[in-house]
Order: C-alpha cells, then structure tokens, then sequence
C-alpha cells in the first residue's frame, strides 16, 4: 500500500475550532461587551421580541443612528464584530420581513453597518449561520458544560421555547461535534503513515460521538412544533436570493460598493454548518452534480473563513477512504461503514425534519414557501439524493 508523506498535523486551532466547542465561538458570547456607542443598536436589537409584534417595524428599526463602523471593523476584537453581527443580522432580516410585505431596500443606519462587518469578518451582509447559532448563546452555569440543560439564546427574533429551542439544539451539536473534530488531524496523520490501529481507534472514537449528536438531534420535536416552527422561527431567516418575494434582491442604501443595484444573498440555513462538509471531506464522499450539489458549493463561501479552510485542508489532505479501501482490513472497513451509515442517519432525520417542519406544512406567503428552503432551494428534491449517495459509497467487506 501506497503511504503519502507525512505533513505537519493539521491544529484546529489555526481554524478557530476547539475540541469542548467545535466550530461554536471560542468566547462567550454572552460577557461580551460592546462599545457605548453601539449601545441604542444592542437595545434595540434585543426589543425585537416587543417590537415585531406591532405592526411598526420598520418605522422603528429606521429610528437607528448611522453608526460609522469604520474604525471599530479596524481595531474591534473579533469577539465585539461578531457580537455586534448577530445584532445587526437579527435588525436587518427584522426589517426585511417585520411587515406585511418584504422590503425592497434596506436604510443606510442598517445597511452599511452590517456591510461593514461582514466584510470584516469575510462574510455576507444578512444572517448567517454563525450569527444564528455558533455566536448566539450563553450559559446558564459558567461553570458547567455546553449541553442542552446549560445553555440559553441570546438574541431572539419574537422569542418563546419553540425558537429558543430550535436554536440551542443546533448548538448542543456543535459543541458534541468538537471531540469528533479533534481526532480528524490525528487520523489523517496515522493513515498517512500507515498505522491502522490508531486509525481504527479515531473511527471508534467518531462513531460513538455520531451516536450522541444523533441523539441530540432526535431531541428537536421535544420543545420545537412544526406548525410553530414554520409560522413563528422559520419566516424570519430567509434570504433574497432565489426568494419569490423579493425578485432581484435588496438594494443596500448608502453601500458605495453596491452601486445602487439589488444585491442577492442566500438565507441562514442549517446546510451552513461546517460540521457534514468537514466529515464528507474527512471519509472522501463524494456528490455527485445536481442543483443541490452546486448550492452546497455556494454556501461555503457563506462560512466563517477560518472554517472554510478547515473544510479545504481536510479535504486535501485526507487519504482515509483511500487507506481504508487498500488496508485489506475488514474490521476497518466495518468502523468506516459504521461512521458513515450514521452521517446518513443524521442526514436521514434532517429530511425527515424537512419534511414535518416545512414542506408538509399548510402553503406560505411567496416569502416563506413550503417547496423552497431558507437558502433559496427546492431542497426537498435534493435531500434524500444526497443521504441515498453517502449510503452508496459504504465500503464492501470481505465475506468470509
């Protein structure tokens, strides 16, 4: 058997990932203190639950001073910026879709602001993923683990258990999924030098986290109906990219850059996660092209840019599928098909929450329709396509 050179061990904490957290941020999000002259939008953003339900959002939100982020995206901890994103992403989907009838501009005192620090931070100017769930919580003991007894979430849009909880599931997986992503440097190490055992003890060592993160998402339906889901959580994380609302886009006033013309971002989306692509680079799977496929593609560019590259230097590096498949060892094989049969298990039960959740719900608004995704997609037609391939790519061991 062919074994590749050995390159330096790949360390999470290049990534901004740790192995108690993830991909969750480093910091609390919670202590985080921002600087006075953001405090109107910080209030603000945290009155959303009063503030949505009287008809008079965008009044309100548009009330906001001009805050020049100029100087803060220069010397800001990167802690702050991403603190100030989640309340600026939370304000500008508010004003988007706090009416009636979406919006087709955004105010200068919302869209430049968030302009700015998504450049900063080298993401989108609307509510990503990690503004959503990885820097959006808190916990109720600081002194205790980041698990679903313990944690809270900070900024809500209308608030109650059922947003809440939708929230902290997402978070309680990845903070489970650290430990996973911490034997990812030294598996790919030991393959690369041909040590089979320490391989095999990683894959038991990820299959056991599997099977805790799949019991979390399990948990989802306990405190999060899907009726409340789709009327109450799910209409305000929608993006303006392929939305039948909103046509080209929204135009971003005062955005030097966007020249006046409608700009397309996708929504917030659990596909944003770093967590799946990471083990699908890890064990080699491959997609093959569709619709979805090159969606999923896009939406990497929607990712924190630490965690993209992380996702790119796994997928460069990893030789797992290859070793495995040349080991002639049976026992490995059967851990590699034991990882990857419950990455599909997780698949499974996101489709089959994408089901209940959304698409079996009664008809939407344009805004928030059951056949197209937050992202901007007819995932439904996609989902199980890429379960079914994750599936198909099980390794055959030798029948004795």
């Amino acid at each position: 058997m062919t074994v590749k050179p050995h390159n330096q061990t790949i360390r999470l904490e290049d990534y901004e990932i740790t192995p108690d957290r993830g991909f969750l941020a480093s910091f609390d999000p919670a202590t985080v203190l921002l600087p006075d002259y953001l405090a109107p939008v910080r209030t603000m953003a945290m009155s959303l639950p009063h503030i949505l339900t009287t008809g008079n959002v965008r009044a309100r939100l548009a009330s906001l001073p001009l805050v020049d982020l100029s100087e803060f995206c220069e010397t800001g901890s990167d802690a702050q910026q991403k603190v100030a994103m989640v309340h600026y992403s939370f304000l500008v989907q508010s004003y988007v879709w706090g009416e009636a009838s979406p919006c087709k501009s955004l105010p200068e005192c919302l869209a430049k602001p968030i302009w700015h620090l998504a450049r900063a931070l080298g993401q989108k100017p609307l509510l990503p993923y990690s503004s959503y769930v990885l820097d959006n919580w808190g916990l109720v003991d600081p002194e205790s683990p980041i698990d679903l007894s313990n944690i809270y979430m900070i900024q809500p849009f209308l608030s109650g258990q059922d947003e809440a909880w939708f929230v902290t599931v997402h978070v309680a997986i990845e903070a489970q999924a650290g430990e996973m992503l911490s034997r990812v440097p030294h598996i790919i190490d030991a393959a690369d030098q041909g040590l089979t055992a320490d391989v095999g003890d990683g894959l038991v060592a990820i299959s056991r986290v599997w099977d805790d993160i799949n019991a979390i998402f399990d948990r989802m339906p306990e405190r999060c109906d899907p009726y409340i889901y789709f009327n109450r959580v799910r209409p305000w994380i929608h993006g303006w990219k392929d939305n039948p609302a909103l046509g080209s886009g929204l135009v971003y006033e005062g955005v030097e850059e966007a020249g006046g013309n409608p700009q397309a971002f996708r929504g917030q989306t659990g596909s944003q996660s770093s967590i799946v692509p990471t083990m699908d680079a890890f064990f080699g799977i491959e997609h093959a092209s569709d619709p979805l496929r090159a969606y999923l593609d896009e939406l990497h560019e929607y990712r924190p840019p630490a965690h993209r590259a992380f996702i790119d230097i796994v997928r460069e590096r990893s030789n797992l599928r290859t070793f495995v498949a040349a080991s002639g060892n049976d026992q490995l094989k059967d851990l590699y098909n034991e990882c990857i049969s419950k990455l599909a298990q997780f698949r499974t039960r996101h489709l089959e929450y994408a089901a209940s959740y959304i698409n079996k719900q009664a008809k939407g608004d344009s805004g928030n329709d059951t056949d197209v995704g937050t992202g901007g997609t007819p995932f439904m037609k996609y989902l199980k396509k890429h379960r079914d391939e994750v599936q198909q790519q099980l390794m055959l061991s030798k029948i004795a």
